[in-house]
């Protein structure tokens, strides 16, 4: 799943390449999606790039190859559900936010061994992607695998953080909480918009994400542009 600005820079560069051959500049990408710097730009098509549906050629300028499209991009009524959580605001006018994430159920069986929580979509462990704020199923949780307070469970998609032990499909059940310790693995809001499951370190004033694989870079964020969403208590598997 992209996001809505993921998706409409996929489109531009697919529909520039098909008129004219040469993929558009990162000045035409920056005006086309209405973006006030091109690094918004790089972030974006990195992004697509981790998730194969780019590719950047070396060693030749503005070389830029769509290798897929998603699915519904075939589609005229093609749609993209972002992730719309709920965060104070930062003088920016939003869409209004759906309610809150839900709170762990009071759902203890017969014999009090479980608890049900609610999975509200996917989260990347890798490049970040739009989680669904949408509560899709539930997954019974024994009381000693959470800690005090508010949970959620959230499907991850992207290998960045498997030296941590957490792996593609993994179920990650988040205890929901807007404050972390620099250790922690966090869900993290970047800029309101993309959600990422990451180890938190803080860098003076700044917030470094940090994975847990050699391959993906440890990006470091102004504190304004980045909300705790939950800490990591517990992990699913299924085999």
């Amino acid at each position: 799943m992209l996001t809505r600005k993921q998706l409409d820079l996929l489109r531009f560069i697919q529909q520039r390449m098909r008129e004219s051959g040469v993929p558009p500049s990162f000045d035409e990408m920056k005006d086309a999606l209405d973006l006030k710097s091109k690094s918004g730009i790089h972030r974006l098509i990195t992004a697509l790039e981790e998730r194969g549906f780019l590719r950047r050629l070396p060693n030749r300028a503005r070389a830029i190859e769509v290798i897929r499209l998603p699915d519904p991009v075939a589609g005229p009524t093609a749609e993209v559900v972002r992730f719309n959580p709920s965060v104070v605001e930062g003088g920016r006018s939003r869409e209004p936010k759906p309610a809150a994430i839900p709170s762990v159920m009071a759902a203890h069986d017969e014999s009090g061994r479980s608890v049900s929580v609610p999975v509200m979509g996917r989260i990347a462990a890798g490049t970040p992607i739009a989680a669904i704020q949408n509560q899709s199923r539930s997954v019974a949780m024994s009381p000693d695998f959470l800690a005090s307070g508010e949970h959620y469970a959230l499907e991850v998609r992207g290998d960045s953080m498997i030296e941590a032990g957490i792996l593609d499909g993994d179920l990650v059940v988040i205890r929901r909480q807007e404050t972390a310790n620099t250790g922690d693995i966090v869900v993290a809001l970047i800029d309101d918009e993309e959600a990422t499951l990451k180890r938190l370190r803080r860098r003076g004033s700044s917030i470094a994400l940090e994975a847990a694989n050699p391959a993906y870079e440890t990006r470091v964020l102004g504190p304004d542009r980045v909300r705790i969403q939950g800490r990591l208590v517990s992990l699913v598997r299924k085999y």
